[in-house]
């Protein structure tokens, strides 16, 4: 059949079925723009991104993802496989399944963390102790040169004394030949300034070193209170739990600990000034 003349031909439509198959083009999936992850094959997982450092305050993570579980310790998040599944209205009983599973959770982070915190105290520990023997030794010694010293000055009176008899045995009668005594006991003491800023040194350093000590003991004693594990449901012990760790979060213990080195290293410092004056 002819066509009128001044008209435009239209294509018949294509059957998909007959159609070739086209070239395989890249897809605006595929498509990657510079610096973007290229996606992952089929059947891969993917991998945990390295988690970023987070605040610090004396060398203590204060971000809320700070805790990393230790490798010998696996968990099993699939809880609904482990424990039974409560009964329709009782998921906050006593001895519903989310108290234990906040029980399982809470230890495994308390063993980390309590871990951790005792052997940073046991080092301090030692360290104040020896650090504190030593400073009590010269202590000690100079401590006599801040009053007389009362068996010396009996020595030069008892030399005074015995110059006296030997004048006069000599025939010197006359007061002229006696001298006057060197010393008087009878005279005020005042110690030397230098001795009174080593022995002020040496005394405040001992203090802080000691007061580290102690606190590190009490903060020791808090731990051992906060991981007994108290009798009762799981719903009281995780109750428990939660009001022990808000209450060390509250005195910030985190804190506390940091600042035991910090002291530690300003009684040191004091000791070396004390010691380099004497």
């Amino acid at each position: 059949m002819s066509e009128p003349e001044g008209s435009t031909a239209v294509p018949p439509p294509i059957d998909s079925a007959a159609a070739p198959p086209s070239e395989p083009g890249p897809s605006a999936s595929a498509v990657q723009t510079p610096g973007a992850q290229a996606p992952l094959p089929t059947g891969v997982a993917p991998q945990a991104s390295a988690a970023q450092p987070g605040k610090t305050v004396f060398g203590l993570r204060q971000d809320a993802n700070h805790y990393q579980p230790p490798q010998n310790v696996v968990f099993n998040d699939d809880y609904e496989k482990r424990l039974p599944e409560d009964p329709y209205g009782e998921e906050t009983a006593p001895n519903a399944r989310i108290w234990r599973v906040y029980n399982e959770e809470a230890a495994a982070y308390d063993t980390v963390y309590v871990g951790q915190a005792r052997d940073g105290l046991d080092v301090m520990l030692v360290f104040a102790g020896l650090f504190s023997a030593v400073v009590t030794s010269y202590l000690v010694q100079v401590s006599q040169s801040l009053q007389a010293d009362y068996t010396a000055m009996s020595a030069i009176l008892l030399h005074d004394l015995v110059s006296v008899q030997l004048s006069i045995a000599d025939g010197g009668s006359s007061r002229l030949n006696i001298t006057a005594p060197s010393i008087n006991p009878l005279q005020t003491f005042r110690a030397d300034s230098i001795t009174v800023w080593v022995n002020g040194l040496w005394v405040v350093s001992l203090t802080m070193s000691l007061v580290v000590a102690l606190s590190a003991v009490l903060v020791k004693q808090w731990f051992h209170h906060y991981t007994s594990i108290p009798s009762g449901t799981p719903a009281a012990r995780s109750h428990l739990r939660q009001y022990r760790f808000d209450g060390l979060q509250k005195w910030r213990v985190n804190v506390i600990i940091g600042l035991f080195p910090i002291v530690m290293h300003i009684s040191l410092v004091l000791f070396l000034v004390g010691l380099m004056l004497f």
